[in-house]
């Protein structure tokens, strides 16, 4: 018996542990640095193995060069980049191949070739590879068996390709909503912590100094709009031809809407700083902004208006079936009491400016910019604009590729046609 209490509290550790190393697992895969290192060195030393059986060359280090570029992060951009970086290489073969035959290596004709290969990269448009339509040149043109080394180069490149985009099918790479979402929500709340702190300023005795922190504050928000929207360009290619995703465009449309939406809340933000920052200059150092009851108020609409910008933030990254429903229900809430606090702070606005008419279009500027932010979160207004945004999406697909859309319709005519009337029998 001793020995057998002995050993559990030993075995719960071992399965601590192993729970613990599985979410740390787990955590690694959910970083893009992570991921992209594993996924680029096993693809580029598995493209080194297949060249050496297939390329004439004793170190094919071209393979495994051209998989370590073309491995990236998501599938749609493996795809793409692949395809561009082939098409670099090739061109750049081509062109070594054309001026060995002609010129062969001098100065002159180095820098013709040079500007050749730029030049062409730009033609076949190979987008951020067209150096390496001129890399490619080069270093084919330098050696003393150009067909040959030319040839196997290609060979080496295509394989390079072909084993890296056979990475990322074999092994999905992970769809990056989740982190997409999560650095909107970030950018939500730190909306909403700057909302309370310029509505605790509005309430009370704000010099301009501190007024104008808080506009500062509103414009470093740009910057972080730029870092969400590259993790949002992120999310939405690893949502493009991915076989685990369903429904991929309304997942996109709903994020970018939702980020075009704090975009402009963020925006309006800064313009109601600036507002309250010349409102505080208008001021003594020792005068308030508002008179109490009514700075009270606005102290009170620009907390509610966090909440409610936190709470559309959650509705915008939470998946349909799982909450979403209660998170449309708090914003509604939220923004029902956040509308009803303004019309409050409009009343007390009116009477102070009757009784003090002194920088009244500022006071009025406060509410306008209030008011838009609220008109920003309505839900019938995201509604309509998230069903503009997939009329939009679906009418430029179907431009840009007219055939399957065509095939489509036909597959859902097909699906959708009635049974005849022996099968209905049956």
């Amino acid at each position: 018996m001793r020995l057998r209490k002995g050993k559990w509290p030993k075995m719960r550790d071992v399965r601590e542990a192993w729970a613990a190393a599985a979410a740390q697992v787990a955590k690694w895969r959910q970083e893009p640095v992570i991921v992209q290192t594993v996924r680029s060195a096993a693809a580029a030393t598995v493209a080194y193995v297949v060249a050496l059986q297939f390329s004439p060359e004793v170190a094919p280090l071209t393979a495994p060069l051209t998989a370590l570029l073309v491995v990236q992060v998501t599938l749609y951009s493996t795809l793409t980049t692949g395809v561009r970086r082939v098409n670099s290489v090739v061109a750049g073969v081509l062109l070594a191949i054309a001026f060995s035959a002609i010129v062969g290596l001098t100065w002159w004709s180095l820098g013709l070739l040079i500007l050749a290969s730029l030049a062409v990269g730009h033609l076949v448009r190979v987008s951020e590879f067209v150096p390496e339509v001129a890399i490619s040149a080069m270093l084919v043109l330098g050696v003393t068996r150009v067909g040959d080394t030319a040839w196997a180069r290609v060979l080496e490149t295509v394989i390079g390709a072909v084993v890296g985009l056979g990475c990322n099918l074999l092994f999905s790479p992970p769809v990056w909503v989740g982190a997409a979402g999560e650095s909107i929500e970030d950018l939500a709340r730190r909306m909403r912590q700057l909302m309370l702190l310029v509505g605790e300023e509005a309430g009370g005795r704000t010099p301009v100094a501190y007024a104008a922190e808080r506009l500062y504050e509103a414009r470093r928000l740009d910057h972080d709009i730029v870092e969400v929207d590259a993790a949002l360009k992120q999310a939405e290619d690893s949502l493009k031809l991915n076989p685990r995703v369903r429904e991929g465009l309304l997942h996109r449309v709903v994020l970018r809407t939702g980020l075009d939406t704090l975009e402009i809340c963020t925006v309006v933000l800064r313009v109601l700083a600036r507002s309250l920052t010349d409102l505080a200059r208008t001021r003594d150092p020792d005068e308030r902004l508002f008179e109490r009851e009514t700075g009270a108020a606005v102290e009170q609409l620009l907390a509610e208006v966090g909440d409610a910008v936190v709470s559309f933030a959650v509705l915008v990254t939470t998946d349909v079936s799982r909450s979403a429903e209660s998170a449309e229900a708090r914003l509604a809430t939220e923004l029902a009491s956040a509308t009803a606090t303004r019309d409050k702070l409009a009343q007390l606005m009116l009477d102070e400016v009757q009784r003090d008419a002194r920088q009244w279009q500022l006071h009025g500027a406060v509410l306008t910019e209030v008011t838009r932010i609220l008109d920003e979160l309505d839900m019938e207004r995201r509604s309509d604009r998230l069903l503009e945004e997939l009329d939009r999406c679906t009418r430029e697909q179907s431009e840009r590729m007219p055939s399957l859309t065509r095939m489509r319709r036909r597959l859902r005519g097909l699906r959708r046609k009635p049974r005849s009337a022996s099968d209905r029998a049956a």
